[in-house]
């Protein structure tokens, strides 16, 4: 499936993006560990998150089928699950393989997490490497999956000084400690985003966060509790920067999660010049939420504060669009996590950048983009549906017709995607080859 884009347009209306992706997962996994009945709105049925809940499934865990984004769970309590049948297929979702390795490594029983080419090629160290150290034994390919998950192990809290920022491996090694004996805490280098802490304690289970300290005891009992889930803001974010490139562009984003663990992509780009509002804000299950006004402005090269890159991991593909569209240099750094996404997202902006005629210098851990008028041009997605959806953004600004090939991955966050965004005003059509 590829998308042909034709050049200039502008986003208007009022939308509502699906629902979280970080945000469902967790939805899943912690309600099929719960005793009782949990009920879930807002959940994003979108090809990785199904995985999560297919896998769950497998191990027992009676779950209804989503419809407009609703479902239940029948928890089965933290020792209940069951053996899964046979291998766990979790498709391209590194949310889903790191997480359950953690909560896997506390079960009875023996099982082994798989996935598509894209996931069998990412790394799983950073979580084996503590998870082995609370007493796991997991087996992988040269610390990549498949992984083997050794069960009947006796696990033991530990404190885990984090080298890199990564709420998936902080959330692997916090699931791991609902089963450890003991204390289980993780330090964290820098912010992340904080779905798992306050998700925890939206079931009652109590997680204790002090100065980038996190922890929990083991050996307690999740509480089945309804779970309302915002929209994502990673998938906002596409919207974001196309109505701050778009002239004529005003844009209301709707029911928006806006965790501050989450929301650097808005500093970021207010940074740069953005005329982001944020409105109507209020809490939702102990998540922030509110609406969210854009409207064109211009913008202006920057370099991207530190401290805000892992607030906004997910969102840079698409800033990196924005900085393409700046007047003058914006330079990412510290930025290394990119290189082992879905795709090296580094070097497959970089790439699609060129394509467009965007002058810009790849550093080992990050990019500088020169500002200017985007071309027309074929982009090559690497099977990455971050970087397909950041370039149909670029068509906005572009002088010429943009295709962007291999987007049937954009399915894994954003099912509707395409649809929604002609919706607003992008010159889209999509096309099966």
């Amino acid at each position: 499936m590829h998308f042909y884009l034709e050049p200039g347009g502008k986003l208007t209306g009022r939308i509502r993006v699906p629902g979280d992706k970080s945000m469902s997962h967790r939805a899943i996994m912690l309600g099929s560990i719960a005793e009782g009945r949990s009920s879930v709105s807002g959940f994003l049925q979108g090809e990785d998150a199904l995985a999560t809940l297919a896998a769950f499934r497998q191990m027992g865990v009676a779950i209804s089928d989503p419809v407009a984004g609703e479902l239940t769970i029948d928890g089965v309590g933290l020792h209940g699950l069951a053996p899964p049948e046979c291998v766990m297929d979790v498709g391209n979702s590194g949310t889903s393989i790191r997480l359950m390795a953690g909560l896997l490594a506390g079960q009875r029983f023996d099982s082994i997490l798989t996935g598509d080419q894209s996931l069998l090629r990412r790394p799983m160290a950073r979580v084996i490497t503590p998870l082995s150290q609370m007493g796991a034994l997991i087996s992988s390919h040269e610390g990549r999956p498949p992984l083997e998950v050794m069960g009947g192990r006796a696990l033991t809290g530990i404190h885990y000084d984090m080298p890199v920022a990564s709420a998936q491996v902080k959330s692997s090694v916090l699931l791991a400690g609902l089963y450890a004996s003991g204390l289980t805490s993780v330090t964290e280098p820098a912010p992340t985003r904080d779905h798992t802490e306050r998700m925890l304690r939206g079931f009652g289970y109590p997680v204790v966060t002090d100065d980038g300290v996190i922890q929990l005891q083991g050996g307690g009992t999740l509480t089945a509790t309804d779970i309302d889930i915002p929209a994502d803001i990673s998938s906002a974010a596409f919207f974001l920067v196309g109505a701050s490139i778009a002239p004529g562009s005003d844009l209301i984003l709707e029911h928006v999660g806006v965790n501050p663990t989450r929301d650097g992509v808005i500093t970021i780009l207010r940074e740069m010049g953005a005329d982001i509002e944020i409105m109507s804000e209020r809490s939702v299950g102990g998540e922030p939420v509110a609406d969210i006004r854009v409207r064109y402005a211009p913008l202006r090269g920057i370099e991207i504060p530190i401290e805000e890159v892992p607030l906004a991991i997910d969102e840079l593909p698409v800033i990196l669009v924005a900085a393409a569209c700046a007047e003058g240099v914006t330079v990412l750094r510290g930025a290394e996590e990119l290189r082992v996404k879905e795709s090296d997202r580094i070097a497959s902006m970089a790439d699609g950048l060129n394509q467009l005629g965007i002058t810009n210098r790849v550093q080992p851990d990050g990019i500088e983009v020169v500002g200017g008028e985007p071309s027309g041009g074929v982009i090559a997605t690497h099977y990455d549906h971050r970087v397909a959806m950041s370039f149909s953004m670029a068509a906005l600004r572009a002088s010429d017709r943009i295709k962007v090939s291999d987007c049937a991955h954009v399915a894994t966050s954003f099912p509707g995607f395409a649809e929604l965004a002609v919706q607003t005003g992008l010159r889209l059509e999509v096309a099966e080859e």
